[in-house]
């Protein structure tokens, strides 16, 4: 699939089946976040590959809509430093990456917020200076994705202003 089609019709879903996703997908998935720019080059994520089921269902607890993610065949948990803002817009660089390129490849995905920061730092068993900016989902969907690439978006004129935001 070309780069823009990919993009645009990547949909999230939370609905996977149980088949598992191959080896070589999940490393091309890792290294595109890997790959993801981030601020003054500082590369602050470090990705958790979750696939036992144990630790999918303490992720869970972790976040207040998370409660679905242990039927997910794979996780991937970004963590970032504690300290500053930047490692939330890096996170997300990485996120994004990640999610496009598992669709690429026909895999489906979705991130969940970990609402309970303490609670996710020890079910991963990261060190005290640092906390999940997200965990990703993926796995292959389990129902037909929307027909409708633009699907529940809104017109494109609300979304582009030019030069000056216009009503």
């Amino acid at each position: 699939m070309d780069t823009y089609k990919t993009i645009v019709t990547k949909r999230d879903t939370r609905s996977f089946t149980d088949q598992p996703i191959p080896e070589e997908t999940v490393r091309r998935i890792l290294q595109a976040g890997r790959m993801a720019g981030s601020s003054k080059n500082s590369q602050p994520c470090r990705f958790i590959v979750i696939d036992d089921q144990d630790v999918k269902e303490e992720v869970a607890k972790c976040g207040d809509f998370a409660a679905w993610i242990p039927t997910s065949p794979l996780l991937i948990a970004i963590a970032v430093p504690d300290e500053g803002p930047r490692g939330e817009y890096d996170a997300g660089r990485a996120s994004q990456n990640m999610m496009v390129a598992a669709w690429a490849e026909r895999v489906g995905s979705c991130p969940v917020t970990m609402h309970h920061v303490e609670c996710a730092r020890e079910a991963l068993g990261l060190p005290a200076n640092s906390r999940v900016a997200v965990v990703l989902a993926f796995g292959y969907r389990s129902k037909p994705q929307k027909s409708v690439p633009e699907a529940a978006r809104k017109p494109f004129d609300e979304y582009v202003h030019r030069n000056r935001w216009q009503p």
